[in-house]
């Protein structure tokens, strides 16, 4: 019958109010409310690309083809099942003004159209008339639109001509809104819509050439998408043809949304276990001031159990309050800031009530306050009449019983587990985990660490007052460092964390990277160009280096005649087309690691050499047979060796080199890779580009700033969070100094006593707060970069180096945070009647 009279006793105890609550619920409400709206804008973005998956695929469904087009048994298959079929050729391409020395470069994402387009949405232009009627031209040259990116920086207007490779085209209007615009994923450069029977004479659609065919289904209403899918895969089994439907009209959008949205809940988790640290606080401050009532209880006959329950009830309460409040929250904060976010977002979103971020993100909240409050009120066991009435304070093992010990750790377990399974990010939860923990444990013991310290110094401190008393206070044994270290530091960790794995991403793109990478990449170079197009850069002194290689794509289908996701997962090698190339000889740059080269006139069955790295991933051995479709053809090779491939300086690397026999007939290209002079750039490109109308030209620079547009936001993203995080910890700061307000009471009226000023008594808090501060700024900064060099050199596999434009407003931070908190809570205790509180003592 201890639960019945727990659950009185706990409803007694509420009816006293909130007092010593209140920073509990609010850590426990902010860390909720941070999950849930982070996860609700992620819920809220895939609703809307579900509600408009086919708008944003241009279809009801789509077929994908590398680099070629359709066969006539493909093409008949869709006509037969589709009420219409939209034929697009997706590649890039440099559009050209001027000619000779004045001539003008932009890179575009051509976007070669039939009449149909789009099946679903409108393209809205300006001038506002129909797309149709602007590509017919002025009835001398075909018309094209372009997005206002590129015909501004290009200085185009209306009615102004442009070349696509070999084939003028008159600008008609500008693009405002396509609907499937994001349904390519990233792109190098803005889009150029044109008809594709426009580009006959262009050159650019050659044999070989990089492209990419989507025909667009509009299908019947009572379409079965999955048994389409299926047909295809089983009446085109080699054709190497990509599905996609109106279920994920954006799928690399998607996928971007959900990894960094997963990020995101990791870090807002970061941020529930600076809030846990408060909680546990909470309640450990709590309790201490009820050790009368306890042992009071227990005189009674209340059993051990009965007083478990009656606070477990309590702390239970009160977790339901705040996680509520931290609900309401985390979903109404998204709905306030719906039109803000929907203007920064590429793609469609729904902003409503979604109930499933709101049941994680209690989970979440539920769990973490399990596992920060089980501890402290398992001690509540341990409180003796005896030792109450001895006035002994806290009495018993510092640890609790083993029951309680095995149920933190399995609600631990439990709370990891759920992490990695709701973010799909097995290996990030766990990453996360390793790095929360290892950074409160760096935290507590050089909390300990500071109070060891700050004993030993407090001699060193004589004729200094102040300091001396700020030292004594901070080894005393009632001392906030712990508290204070943990709490602030642990959310200055996490932001320092973010900022050094920013800037060293930053730093690795736009420093490090152009060191290493070349000038240009250049691509859809026919077999008949290739020497004209060495021979040029051979002889200009300020080419450094020219990497070529004959180019074709394929997608990895099988491996030992199992279907590759099957035997490999979800792995990136695997997600649609790779490079492949061809080499007789090894050549110079390339270090094998495992088996050995084919002969130079080899011409027997397939083989192919892989990255190791990649391979090894993938789980692949020598001897493995992986089957690879180019351009509808299934080839199986069998694996000869591994070999070394550096993607970190952005030249030329290919995860397949098959012996020249296995692709004989197969249509190609070439690609390279041009090292060259800054100042000299502009003269390639021009020579080149006149030669040679049909190549594209990648300048490096133009992707770095592309990429770094990007990671703008991200870095903007992670940062709220981040910055959630430490207004977490600034908020159990504030619960910290609140605690200790009874004890510097007590402090100011003895030394007040003795005679020491308030000038001086606040000058000691000032210092108190401020060496703490600055204790747990420079722990969190040794931490946070701990974190990021492990991120950058193990994850990110990047350079490292400390960014301490991002490293010292840390330890700032941390100082100014401590000192706000402090002196908040020092002026009632100067202000208190000495007489009065040393009376209270007796």
């Amino acid at each position: 019958m201890s639960l019945p009279t727990a659950l009185r006793f706990a409803r007694r105890e509420l009816r006293g109010g909130l007092r010593g609550f209140r920073i509990f619920l609010a850590c426990l409400a902010l860390g909720v409310a941070a999950i849930a709206a982070v996860g609700s804008v992620r819920a809220a973005i895939q609703a809307g690309l579900e509600r408009e998956g086919a708008a944003l695929l241009g279809g009801d469904a789509e077929l994908r083809y590398t680099y070629r087009y359709a066969t006539d048994a493909e093409r008949a298959w869709m006509d037969a099942t589709a009420l219409a079929v939209s034929e697009i050729v997706d590649f890039r391409s440099l559009a050209t003004t001027g000619t000779g020395t004045g001539a003008d470069r932009g890179l575009t994402q051509v976007k070669a159209i039939d009449d149909l387009y789009p099946l679903i949405g409108e393209v809205t232009l300006t001038p506002d008339i129909p797309l149709a009627e602007a590509l017919v031209g002025d009835g001398s040259l075909p018309g094209a639109v372009m997005e206002s990116e590129l015909s501004d920086r290009m200085a185009l207007e209306q009615g102004d001509t442009f070349r696509l490779g070999t084939q003028d085209f008159v600008l008609t209007a500008t693009m405002e809104d396509i609907p499937d615009a994001n349904a390519g994923g990233f792109a190098l450069g803005p889009t150029t819509l044109v008809l594709l029977e426009d580009l006959a004479n262009s050159g650019l659609l050659a044999e070989g050439t990089l492209f990419e065919s989507r025909y667009r289904l509009d299908l019947p209403e009572d379409a079965d998408l999955d048994a389409l899918r299926r047909e295809v895969e089983d009446t085109f089994p080699q054709g190497g043809a990509r599905w996609s439907d109106a279920r994920n009209g954006a799928p690399g959008i998607s996928e971007f949304v959900d990894r960094l949205g997963a990020f995101l809940v990791l870090v807002g988790l970061s941020g529930l276990a600076v809030g846990g640290v408060g909680v546990s606080a909470a309640v450990r401050s709590y309790l201490a001031g009820k050790t009368g009532t306890i042992a009071t209880l227990k005189t009674l006959g209340a059993t051990r159990t009965t007083i478990f329950q009656t606070y477990f009830l309590q702390v239970g309460a009160l977790t339901l309050v705040g996680i509520t409040f931290g609900l309401i929250l985390g979903a109404a904060l998204p709905l306030i800031f719906a039109p803000l976010i929907e203007a920064r977002l590429p793609v469609p979103a729904e902003f409503r009530i979604h109930p499933g971020p709101l049941l994680e993100a209690a989970l979440y909240g539920l769990l973490a306050a399990l596992v920060f409050t089980l501890w402290p009120l398992a001690r509540t066991e341990e409180v003796r009449a005896a030792t109450l009435f001895r006035d002994g304070g806290e009495a018993g093992s510092w640890l609790p019983r083993p029951v309680f010990l095995i149920a933190t750790l399995a609600l631990l377990a439990i709370l990891i587990a759920s992490a990695a399974w709701l973010t799909d990010s097995t290996m990030l939860t766990l990453y996360t985990a390793a790095g929360i923990a290892g950074s409160l444990a760096i935290l507590a013991l050089a909390a300990l660490a500071i109070r060891s310290l700050a004993r030993r110094s407090t001699r060193a401190a004589r004729g200094r007052p102040a300091l001396r008393a700020a030292l004594g206070s901070i080894g005393g044994p009632r001392s906030e460092a712990i508290s204070v270290v943990l709490s602030l530091g642990l959310g200055l960790t996490v932001l320092a964390s973010v900022g050094q794995i920013d800037g060293n991403l930053r730093q690795a793109i736009a420093r490090d990277l152009p060191e290493v990478a070349p000038s240009f990449f250049f691509v859809d170079i026919q077999p008949d160009q290739i020497d004209g197009f060495r021979t040029r850069l051979d002889e200009d002194p300020q080419v450094s280096r020219v990497d070529s290689a004959p180019m074709l794509r394929g997608i990895i289908s099988q491996i030992n005649g199992q279907p590759a996701r099957e035997v490999a997962g979800s792995h990136w090698v695997l997600d649609g087309d790779r490079g492949v190339t061809y080499n007789a000889a090894q050549p110079d740059n390339t270090t094998v690691t495992e088996g050995t080269w084919w002969p130079e006139d080899y011409t027997g069955p397939p083989l192919v050499s892989f990255a190791a790295e990649e391979g090894a991933e993938l789980g692949l051995a020598l001897g493995d047979e992986i089957t690879i479709n180019i351009l509808g053809r299934d080839i199986t090779a069998e694996i000869a060796s591994f070999r070394e491939v550096d993607f970190s300086t952005a030249g030329i690397g290919f995860i397949l080199t098959m012996n020249p026999a296995a692709l004989a007939g197969a249509p190609h290209t070439h690609i390279a890779t041009v090292y060259a002079e800054e100042e000299a750039e502009g003269q390639i490109l021009r020579d080149l580009a006149n030669a040679y109308p049909n190549i594209t030209a990648i300048a490096v620079r133009d992707g770095i700033a592309r990429a770094s547009d990007l990671l703008d936001g991200i870095a903007a993203a992670v940062s709220y969070g981040a910055a959630a995080t430490l207004v977490t910890g600034f908020l159990v700061l504030i619960g910290a100094a609140a605690a200790g307000e009874r004890a510097r009471t007590t402090e100011a009226a003895i030394l007040k006593t003795i005679g020491a000023t308030r000038g001086r008594i606040l000058t000691s808090f000032a210092l108190r707060s401020a060496l703490l501060g600055l204790a747990a700024g420079a722990v969190a900064l040794l931490a946070g970069i701990l974190g990021g060099w492990a991120i950058s050199t193990f994850i990110m596999e990047t350079s490292y180096a400390v960014i301490w434009s991002s490293a010292l407003p840390i330890i700032l931070g941390g100082i100014a945070a401590s000192l706000l908190a402090g002196l908040a809570f020092a002026w009632r205790p100067l202000a208190a009647p000495s007489a009065r509180i040393l009376r209270a003592r007796e």
